[in-house]
């Protein structure tokens, strides 16, 4: 028997004394998580996942915000076991005292995790399940880009979709653009009047990454910025588009999973972070293109490899904004946004 089995052989006897002691009602475990690719999640990760445990999983789906607001208001009676969170909402999380530590000693596949998914957010608040890369994806019959200043080319005026500040992509956005107009402060100032100059030549501030693929369709836009989560729903269009690899480098960002502070289902809660960073789920989501793997054991084949963002060293070279900067710096970018480019 593996240690892994001797594992789920312990949880599975909790659970089922658990569920004797109730008269043998089956256990629920609500996973607070983001919209995105939910069906395929279902197939990978969560059926096989109930099938080992014998307890339902229910999702409690919407964006980061909505999810840390309703977290806050339920605190004393959390309704969320497990929440599924950007690393800097997850930071907040931990501040507000949202979330408690995660005794890693309980998870048989955190040594399999690449270093930087280990502890993203300190503490142990959070274990990392997969990292994205974000970029410029445009139709290189029409562009050619090589750099995050191409985003106001004049080939793009009036065809160029942006995320809005609101989303996880617009920090990035903004970032990566005071980095190509070498800005030196850290509201990010420059890109702000940069957007401002240009906001009259993009076609929309987007709010979910699905409106791209239909905006691409149509031919309203050349270029967009998103994560590279969007690229396979982008790369199976019909049209010459590329994945850009810009000379200012690429920036991202990574995904936690969390337990809520006060949870009712916490055993449960552990048994699906274990099986979730389990080199057998990361590899079937992989192969899915739902998330790219923070699993070091993960072997992709090199045509799901180069749709994903795979490899430590991949991960490595990405320029990120770290956790607590995100949080000291946002308001001071949504100001200068609201002041600028929302007016």
């Amino acid at each position: 028997m593996t240690k892994q089995q001797a594992v789920w052989l312990a949880a599975s006897m909790t659970i089922f004394l658990g569920a004797g002691q109730a008269g043998a009602q089956q256990r629920s475990l609500v996973v607070s998580n983001f919209a995105v690719a939910q069906d395929q999640l279902r197939k990978d990760l969560y059926a096989p996942f109930e099938a080992k445990c014998n307890c339902k999983v229910v999702l409690d789906l919407g964006n980061a915000a909505d999810r840390l607001a309703k977290l806050e208001a339920r605190k004393a009676n959390p309704e969320a076991d497990l929440a599924v969170l950007a690393d800097f909402t997850a930071l907040e999380a931990a501040r507000k005292d949202l979330i408690e530590p995660i005794d890693v000693s309980k998870l048989t596949n955190f040594n399999k995790l690449y270093d930087l998914a280990k502890d993203p957010i300190g503490k142990n608040y959070g274990v990392g399940y997969t990292f994205y890369a974000t970029s410029i994806v445009y139709r290189k019959d029409k562009i050619d880009v090589t750099s995050w200043t191409d985003l106001w080319s004049p080939k793009l005026k009036n065809r160029v979709a942006l995320p809005n500040i609101t989303t996880t992509q617009g920090p990035l956005l903004l970032f990566m653009m005071n980095r190509a107009l070498n800005g030196q402060t850290p509201d990010y100032a420059t890109a702000i009047n940069k957007l401002a100059e240009m906001k009259g030549d993009v076609v929309t501030f987007y709010e979910r990454g699905a409106q791209l693929t239909q905006l691409f369709q149509q031919e309203e836009i050349y270029a967009t910025v998103t994560g590279r989560f969007n690229w396979p729903l982008v790369a199976k269009l019909n049209m010459p588009i590329a994945w850009a690899q810009p000379k200012e480098g690429l920036t991202g960002g990574l995904n936690v999973l969390t337990i809520v502070k006060n949870a009712k289902n916490k055993d449960l809660a552990y048994a699906l972070i274990d099986e979730w960073l389990s080199t057998e789920a990361q590899t079937r989501i992989a192969n899915s293109l739902v998330d790219s793997p923070a699993n070091r054991e993960v072997k992709l084949e090199p045509a799901i490899a180069d749709v994903l963002t795979y490899g430590e060293e991949t991960a490595k070279s990405l320029n990120v904004i770290p956790p607590d900067v995100m949080l000291a710096n946002r308001d001071a970018w949504l100001a200068g946004w609201n002041a600028k480019v929302a007016r």
